[in-house]
């Protein structure tokens, strides 16, 4: 179950026009491509379609397989958005010991890979108000060199670890509201209901590659 939080982060940005269905039913809109960031750091971004809870994980099973020591993940999105749905995704294609779930209660969890990859890092920073200075306990600049680090809720709040990351945004494709009693349910996710909400699993996921370790990487690929 993901962090029962009470606000929601600012709404993510417009995709651009244009679709691609993939096979498995994730739907790529827009092309890939790199624009000048906002301190002219090369962005790279793209958005999909997501329908399910297993098309969520998949995802993140196929961006592991771009991830390398080194590199930060922001994930952005309101309670129920599949932000670890993904992360459990991430956390399968890396190879990492330890079932992926909401690191909620103890803000960060340590997964050792099984192999010669990576460790992963999930970390929730909802209840950090502050900046990086109230992670420092956390120790992220020492653990990011060597992990993939994955942060929920840190959009605004561990950007300055790095220049170069990978910012994903989770919305309700058409801005539902949460259906019944989510957030309170084991899978917590809220995406891959069965029921009359069905429809209202879909998900957009936009995945914003910032700095020039993104900028070549075809993030459209993934869907």
């Amino acid at each position: 179950m993901e962090a029962p939080h009470d606000q929601h982060p600012a709404p993510p940005p417009q995709a651009p026009p244009g679709d691609r269905t993939g096979a498995d039913g994730t739907g790529s809109t827009g092309s890939t491509g790199s624009t000048g960031g906002a301190a002219g750091a090369p962005r790279n971004e793209t958005t999909f379609t997501v329908p399910t809870a297993d098309a969520m994980r998949a995802l993140g099973l196929r961006l592991a397989g771009l991830l390398r020591a080194g590199d930060l993940v922001l994930l952005t999105g309101e309670l129920g958005a599949g932000k670890t749905t993904l992360t459990r995704g991430l956390g399968e294609g890396l190879g990492v010991r330890g079932a992926v779930t909401s690191p909620t209660f103890v803000i960060a969890r340590v997964h050792p890979p099984l192999a010669d990859g990576p460790p992963l890092v999930h970390v929730d920073a909802y209840r950090l108000g502050g900046g990086l200075e109230e992670m420092e306990d956390l120790d992220l600049d020492v653990s990011l060199p060597d992990s993939v680090v994955v942060v929920e809720w840190g959009e605004g709040k561990v950007e300055e670890l790095t220049e170069q990351r990978l910012h994903v945004v989770l919305t309700r494709a058409t801005g539902q509201d949460a259906p019944p009693g989510e957030g309170a349910a084991p899978s917590g996710e809220g995406v891959g209901d069965t029921g009359p909400e069905a429809a209202e699993d879909v998900r957009t996921v936009t995945l914003v590659g910032v700095g020039p370790r993104w900028a070549a990487e075809d993030l459209g690929a993934l869907g």
